[in-house]
Order: C-alpha cells, then structure tokens, then sequence
C-alpha cells in the first residue's frame, strides 16, 4: 500500500505538488494523467526517491520513504521504475541490461540471473535479441528490455514515467501489450501517460493532474464518460477534438 500525506514540492520558487494526498492498495492499477506540466512524473518519482519533496509523508508499506536513515538502495530495489529515455546500458546486450542488478543487489548467481532474466526477455518478445547489444535495438525493442530490467528485481511496485512518449507512433502497441499482460500479475503499478486508450482498458482507477494538484479520482468509465471537475472535462473535450486543417 503506498500513500501520499500532504507532499509538497518545489523547484525553486516553482511548486510542482500541492499538499497532494492519495492512497494507492496493493495490486491497483493507477493511470495517472493530464497536461504536460502537471506534475504527474515528478509525483512518481518522489516515491523512489528520485526527487526529494519539502514537505508531507510518503508510505510505502508502512514504512515513511523520505525518513532519516532509510536504505534508499533498498528502497527502489522493491520499486521498479521504467523511463521514458529507457535509460539502458548501450554498450551492453540486453540481457547483461537485465542480469546486472539481480547480480549486485538480490546476490543471485550468474547461472540463475540469466535463467530469470531470459524467461523475462521471452515474456516480452525479445528472447532472440538477449545477445544484442542496446544500442542494435528499436526504441519499442530498448522500451521492452526496460520493462524486463524492472521485473527482474522481483519489485511488488512497478512505476511507468511516459514509457511511449519517446516512441515512434508503430512501436507504441507493442510496449503497451506487454504493459496490459503485467496487469495481469496483481503488481501495484502507476502508469503516467497519454495513451488515453490504454488507460480506459487497464486502469483500476485514473488520477487527473493539473497544477500539481490531483484533480479528479475515479474509475474509467466514471473519468472518460461522467468527468466531475472543469478542468478534466476540459481536457477530455481537448484531446477528443480532431486535427483542423489549416
């Protein structure tokens, strides 16, 4: 269970979260969405610890994330967290990407890490492209050794930061296929995108996001057909309307 208690965040005098308070269960699925700006990518990455925040709580089982003294290596090793950028090791194949972790931080053998790791490159379609190197890869192909990399930590709580926004329009199904079949596995993952699509088909709940502030909270078909707040309805009209030519 993750919550959220009153988080505030600045970067300098401009405040990004604003006494955001939400409360995710265990194996919910949450798409998080809104405009560009809203603060959607910087929420999730305070609950890594990737960005710190100034003020509030975050809980992560119990457990307040931004404590004094807490193992922050040993907090984001049960948080997995997939880029936008991919962020993989170009100079290594993809499955020494997805090997690398479970060697340093779960101790695993090398003959087991690779056991593991191939079974996740063939849940994601890439077995046959374990000994190419990162950089041989499509952009959909490195988006999907990413998603192996997380899942080979073995984390409760999976985190997605955009992971199509850096891909062209054809290479965008295959990611979020593999992202639907995680959904499946009962992992508790937040998803921020702008695939309003994947979001009406996978989310539990959607968390609309405007200035920093969680607007609206409900389920898809409450967000996508009976919007409460201005702003959403707004931004649901915006994304609807078709492209005027000029």
């Amino acid at each position: 269970m993750i919550e959220f208690h009153q988080v505030n965040k600045w970067y300098g005098t401009y405040q990004s979260l604003v006494d955001v308070s939400e409360r995710i269960e265990k194996g919910e699925i949450v798409v998080i969405c809104g405009p560009s700006g809203s603060g959607k990518s910087t929420l999730i990455r305070t609950l890594n610890r990737l960005e710190p925040i100034q003020s509030g709580r975050i809980v992560l089982d119990g457990q307040d994330i931004h404590a004094r003294g807490l193992d922050v290596n040993a907090l984001r090793s049960c948080i997995g967290f997939v880029f936008q950028q991919f962020n993989l090791f170009p100079h290594l194949t993809a499955l020494q990407n997805c090997t690398l972790a479970p060697l340093r931080l779960r101790g695993l053998s090398r003959e087991q890490a690779e056991t593991e790791s191939l079974a996740l490159l063939k849940r994601v379609g890439l077995a046959h492209k374990a000994h190419a190197y990162a950089s041989e890869l499509s952009g959909g192909q490195q988006q999907r050794v990413a998603i192996a990399r997380a899942l080979a930590m073995k984390p409760p709580v999976l985190l997605f930061d955009e992971p199509t926004s850096a891909l062209d329009p054809e290479m965008v199904g295959e990611v979020l296929a593999v992202i639907k079949d995680l959904a499946r596995d009962g992992l508790t993952m937040l998803v921020v995108t702008h695939e309003m699509g994947f979001a009406r088909e996978v989310a539990d709940r959607v968390l609309f996001m405007d200035h920093g502030r969680i607007l609206e909270r409900a389920t898809p078909d409450e967000f996508f057909n009976r919007p409460r707040h201005p702003r959403a309805q707004q931004f649901l009209s915006d994304i609807r309307s078709p492209f005027v030519s000029a």
